[in-house]
């Protein structure tokens, strides 16, 4: 079961791209200040070699800070290295699919800004929904566009947990707790930032 109520409700992104030794000492950094609760690995672009060796580094760097990894898109690569589950979009593998190789793993699903595919999740177990983009976002176009009252209606029928993704960053991410968004996915705003450094940007979300 995934615990809501702390201060911990960064779920963070990696960037596209991971290319270089430094990744791996920022990110030791940024998990030591005990903010992330999620590190999602989303490398769209890699072959399952690739991303099997990059998850096995990060894998050890989450479990030094009791950090839950999570693979995109790879249930089989997340169960072959011991991740803590898998993270799913509607174009992906199907959540139960997923669900049936991870077992008691976590499977979080996209879906949008949809309570169709909210419903349909939930009965396919997910463990969390993820809902948005919020906001428009520097790591992909947005196609699907969430509102508050999107968020308060699933609030209503579901105690599954909400993660809030698009475009979110230190002007914008208050509203989203503020309607009861369970973690906030944030990606570019940390791996995009011209202004701050990955650290940076972490220590402006309070």
């Amino acid at each position: 079961m995934i615990k809501t109520k702390n201060k911990k409700f960064i779920y963070l992104i990696s960037p596209d791209k991971i290319n270089n030794k430094k990744f791996y000492n920022t990110l030791d950094k940024i998990f030591n200040l005990k903010k992330i609760e999620f590190f999602q690995l989303r490398l769209k672009s890699k072959n399952t070699k690739t991303i099997t060796q990059i998850s096995k580094k990060i894998k050890k760097i989450c479990k030094k800070h009791k950090v839950k990894f999570l693979i995109n898109n790879h249930p089989i690569i997340a169960k072959k290295i011991g991740a803590d589950g898998c993270h799913v979009g509607q174009n992906d593998m199907n959540a139960k699919k997923a669900k049936n190789i991870l077992k008691n793993k976590i499977v979080g699903v996209t879906c949008h800004n949809s309570i169709k595919l909210v419903k349909k999740a939930i009965k396919n177990k997910a463990d969390y929904i993820a809902l948005g983009a919020f906001y428009s976002s520097k790591t992909k176009k947005v196609k699907f566009k969430a509102n508050f009252n999107v968020l308060n209606s699933v609030k209503k029928f579901t105690k599954v947990p909400i993660v809030a993704i698009g475009g979110i960053n230190s002007e914008n991410y208050k509203k989203l707790l503020l309607n009861k968004a369970d973690f906030l996915a944030i990606s570019g705003f940390i791996w995009k930032n011209k202004n701050l450094k990955p650290i940076e940007a972490i220590r402006k979300l309070k």
